[in-house]
């Protein structure tokens, strides 16, 4: 994997970090590829079962890396989106941490995080109208989901920036801590996931998310069975017996 992309583990959760501190981690091809093939391994490795997404030096990303765009790199993969995760994000729970700016593309990676952690510096926009374009990596389009629409549409007509206490009360992000604890923040809360069921939190996370767009004829059956699987699973009967013997629960994912 590129040194643009630096990726660690801690216990059960995958730390991701977009490395391009002099560019204010701008998304270049480079990047694109290290955060798709991370979030394939957190998908894949039984070992994982969280990820965390973050930027170094301060910044969690200015957005697409223009020079490079210019130079003939895209950094989005066709039917996955900006950096592989816009359109398909991980199955796993992903916490976003942003400390300074998060704009754009960067911005718009967040909302591929099922949860974001903000430090206090942090700041969120959409500026595209502001060059005649439109956020198409999932702004437009996914934000309303996220927030009130009217809130969004603030966000997405006026290109104007929020920062984290503005962003915490219109349910952007999740915490707000002291600036350069937001990745301290997040692998804590990606750890506190992590600790239970992995069948569960994928389960969980899938009918969270899609279940909302299922007719609403089929919506019962199509969650019953995401969930008669998991019922039924090793996990499930060592979850209950943990919890008869009052001691922490040993999971297998099956």
């Amino acid at each position: 994997m590129s040194d643009e992309v630096l990726v660690e583990r801690h216990g059960a959760v995958q730390v991701i970090t977009i490395n391009r501190p002099e560019t204010r981690n701008a998304l270049n091809r480079a990047v694109a590829v290290g955060i798709r093939d991370a979030v394939d391994e957190l998908d894949s490795d039984q070992e994982l079962r969280a990820g965390v997404l973050t930027g170094a030096g301060g910044t969690f990303s200015a957005g697409m890396d223009l020079k490079a765009f210019l130079n003939g790199e895209v950094p989005s993969f066709p039917g996955r989106g900006l950096c592989g995760i816009t359109q398909t994000p991980p199955r796993k729970p992903l916490v976003g941490a942003a400390e300074g700016w998060a704009l754009a593309g960067g911005f718009e990676l967040l909302l591929a995080c099922d949860l974001v952690v903000a430090g206090a510096s942090a700041r969120f926009g959409v500026p595209e109208v502001k060059r005649g374009l439109v956020a198409g990596a999932g702004g437009a389009m996914l934000l309303a989901q996220r927030i009130p629409r009217a809130l969004a549409l603030e966000m997405l007509l006026t290109g104007d920036p929020v920062d984290a206490a503005r962003a915490a009360e219109i349910g952007l992000v999740n915490h707000v801590v002291d600036e350069g604890q937001a990745v301290r923040k997040a692998i804590g809360l990606a750890e506190r996931i992590a600790a239970n069921g992995p069948l569960a939190l994928i389960a969980t996370k899938q009918i969270a998310v899609d279940g909302g767009d299922w007719p609403a004829e089929r919506r019962w059956d199509q969650m019953a069975a995401l969930v008669a699987p998991v019922f039924g699973s090793e996990d499930a009967k060592e979850g209950a017996r943990a919890f008869a013997q009052k001691r922490p629960p040993v999971w297998q994912g099956r």
